[in-house]
């Protein structure tokens, strides 16, 4: 009885109950009213017809009329009675006389006859003799007794099916309940990968269970990537602290000159930077992912972000002797965060700088199509293997002719993050030679087309 699809089944098994009691209780007393009805309309008849076949001063006709009723009364169901202006009894099968007259219900004893019927008589006078006709409600009451042994067997029916029904029902959406909860209890023990099952009906159970698998496996990746993380950190920085390590051993262990032991120290702070740096880009990725700066989404005109962020890294690459090239860039109005998305599109232009060799050409679009925009960083230099392309977006996570170069592996990851909370998705493609790196959106509004060289 705790379980709410067994209360609702029961609830609503005992209102169809109820209900169908109130429509056959309202529906046998009209029935009965309506045979009743048709009683006083047969004793009536018949009075009319006896009271049609007398004429004045001639009675025998009145008299055989109703000694013929009274011959093909056989099952004794009409009673009659004809006497005349003296009480005497000329026809009929009535031992007793009544008083008064127009239709009134008597018992059987009340007419002098044997049993415990009831009948429906009507009385009165015609020229000074009295007339009687009654019918017994034996047929009627037999008749109604039968509807209603009808009605009772339709409610005993009705009550199986109502309840079995509900109960079969209710049992479906109680296993189905009990896979959420069963899987919900699996997931609290630890076990990420179990889904709770879904039916073929696509229900609000099933939409409900849709969310929360959308949710455990949204959960499951974000503890996959806490241990992932944890695993990178363990490995990745274990390095840079041994050396820092080292570092200051060096120092404390040798009569150093100034000089030598300002040069130990440089490098220790700058390893501690580093470090700093790392950690500092983890905490920024948990907070973006934590969705707390929806709060800083405002109206971007992206193409003029676009443009300045090249502006000012066309000199960095121009250092490093490549080319940052300005490829077709349309006037694009959308929600965001001004900042995070100066620092993905920074990201992703320092990352083509800084793993690519000299000579590289990097090409940035920005492109709007239909509710949409596509922001793309493509380069010709040597690319990302297929394999490695999902997981160039780990946290720490670096390939292997990358971990000559500056940086901590986080670059990318910030990148998604930033996408995924502006509800892009990223993709990484071949450019033929080199990598195209993709974002596409659907949160924008377009305007007026600028191409820029």
């Amino acid at each position: 009885m705790r379980s709410t699809p067994i209360r609702f089944a029961l609830t609503y098994g005992l209102l169809f109950v109820f209900t169908s009691l109130a429509v056959w209780v309202v529906s046998y007393e009209l029935l009965k009213r309506r045979l009743h009805d048709a009683l006083d309309g047969s004793v009536q008849e018949t009075y009319s017809v006896l009271e049609a076949a007398y004429a004045p001063d001639d009675i025998e006709d009145l008299v055989a009329t109703m000694n013929s009723f009274v011959r093909l009364n056989a099952n004794g169901s009409r009673v009659f009675l004809l006497t005349d202006r003296a009480g005497k009894a000329l026809s009929g099968n009535l031992v007793h006389t009544m008083d008064g007259n127009g239709l009134t219900t008597v018992s059987a004893a009340a007419l002098g006859l044997p049993g415990d019927e009831r009948f429906r008589v009507l009385s009165g006078t015609i020229d000074g003799y009295r007339l009687i006709v009654g019918h017994s409600f034996a047929e009627t009451d037999d008749l109604a007794r039968m509807i209603l042994v009808s009605f009772g067997w339709a409610c005993a029916l009705a009550v199986l099916l109502a309840f079995g029904t509900g109960a079969y029902l209710a049992r479906r959406a109680q296993q189905r309940l009990d896979a959420i909860a069963d899987t919900m209890s699996a997931v609290s023990q630890g076990q990420l990968q179990v889904r709770i099952p879904l039916s073929r009906s696509r229900d609000d159970i099933d939409e409900i269970a849709g969310h929360i698998n959308q949710a455990l496996s949204r959960l499951s990746a974000l503890i996959e990537s806490m241990r992932q993380v944890s695993t990178d950190i363990a490995h990745d920085l274990k390095t840079p602290l041994n050396r820092l390590k080292l570092m200051v051993e060096d120092a404390l262990s040798h009569d150093a000159t100034d000089g030598e032991l300002r040069l130990l120290l440089e490098e220790a702070l700058s390893e501690s930077d580093q470090i700093n740096a790392t950690f500092d880009a983890l905490l920024r990725i948990s907070q973006i992912e934590a969705g707390g700066r929806k709060l800083r989404f405002y109206p971007l005109d992206l193409g003029q972000l676009v443009r300045n962020v090249i502006e000012t890294y066309s000199d960095v690459a121009e250092d490093n002797q490549q080319s940052l090239i300005v490829g077709r860039i349309d006037d694009v109005q959308a929600q965001g965060d001004k900042e995070l998305f100066t620092q993905m599109l920074v990201n992703l232009i320092e990352n083509a700088i800084t793993h690519c060799p000299q000579g590289t050409k990097i090409a940035v679009d920005l492109v709007h199509g239909e509710q949409c925009w596509i922001l793309s960083v493509a380069d010709d230099g040597p690319g990302i293997p297929e394999d490695e392309r999902t997981n160039v977006f780990r946290r720490l996570y670096r390939l292997d002719k990358s971990r000559s170069t500056p940086g901590s592996g986080l670059g990318l990851s910030l990148v998604q993050a930033i996408a995924d909370f502006h509800g892009a998705a990223i993709t990484i493609e071949d450019n033929n030679p080199g990598t195209r790196i993709v974002l596409r959106s659907h949160r924008a509004r377009t305007g007026a087309q600028v191409s820029g060289t």
